[in-house]
């Protein structure tokens, strides 16, 4: 009898601990995996609030820890984006300038391709060193700001400003409508557009500026140096690259003394000629020059 019982209340016991490992077993299967979608999107929301925060350093992190598994997805050119923002906002100019430019050659028909383009010249202009240093990023600068003005030309700014004045007072006396708010911030972002044009326009002439002044500053190095026909040839650049800049009289002016320190008096009389053609002001103060020409010219 206590056999039967000891079976009957085994037999319980085992069927207890089947049904509870049975539950337990349902009960602790994993949840589906995230697929790389959701992960990409989760990380790229944690990184834009992280920017939001100036927090760059951590967006960037997080980012770049996105850069494989967003390629081919919806988010490739968000993420490629918001990096090269990340990194122009850190001061980290040769990553932002690669990233954007990554950015354009990845999803060309991305819709952030003109901030791209012109966040790419802004880079190249911030690394843009001392006139006196090698002018390579400023020579990009210059080359990217004109890519830019190319693909992307100036629309009729006074429309658009008329537009942006108009929709403002319509927002004040009704700030709720809806169509008010969709037009002035259309308007308002084709001003943005126009501000970015003249931006370059202006930028383009200080870039300019810089070259000549670099190439004006090799030059006088090696006046110093008593090599007056190298001299001679940075002058020229500056006179046959630059003719738009602050440089160029400085540059004839340096070109006729280089060419009589060298006893080259027929060319220094040609330059001559052709510098009072340009500065015709200038024949009074170059009369002793002339004479110093011709009579040596005599004498020869």
């Amino acid at each position: 009898m206590r056999v039967d019982r000891f079976v009957s209340r085994s037999v319980s016991i085992v069927f207890t601990i089947g049904v509870l490992m049975s539950s337990g077993c349902s009960s602790s299967k994993p949840a589906a995996a995230p697929t790389a979608t959701v992960l990409v999107t989760e990380g790229y929301e944690k990184a834009a609030r992280m920017y939001g925060k100036k927090d760059y350093d951590g967006a960037a992190l997080t980012l770049e820890s996105l850069l494989v598994s967003s390629r081919a997805t919806a988010l490739e050119d968000h993420v490629l984006f918001l990096l090269g923002e990340t990194y122009y906002q850190s001061g980290q100019y040769l990553l932002s300038s690669d990233i954007f430019s990554r950015l354009l050659k990845q999803v060309p028909s991305t819709p952030y391709a003109r901030t791209a383009q012109f966040l790419i010249a802004k880079s190249h202009e911030k690394l843009s060193p001392h006139y006196e240093l090698d002018q390579q990023e400023t020579i990009k600068a210059i080359d990217q700001f004109s890519v830019y003005m190319d693909l992307y030309p100036a629309p009729d700014d006074s429309k658009i400003l008329s537009d942006v004045e108009t929709y403002r007072e319509l927002l004040k006396i009704n700030p709720e409508n809806p169509v008010y708010k969709e037009r002035y911030a259309k308007a308002a972002a084709e001003l943005g557009k126009v501000d970015s044009l003249k931006y370059a326009e202006k930028a383009i002439p200080v870039l300019r500026d810089k070259l000549a002044k670099n190439a004006y500053f090799i030059a006088r190095q090696y006046v110093q140096l008593k090599k007056y026909k190298a001299a001679v040839i940075f002058y020229d650049e500056i006179l046959k690259r630059y003719p738009d800049t602050g440089y160029v009289q400085q540059a004839w002016a340096g070109k006729i003394d280089a060419l009589i320190k060298r006893k080259k008096w027929f060319e220094a009389g040609q330059v001559l000629d052709q510098y009072l053609q340009i500065y015709p002001d200038k024949q009074q103060e170059m009369r002793g020059v002339r004479e110093k020409i011709n009579q040596n010219l005599k004498n020869n």
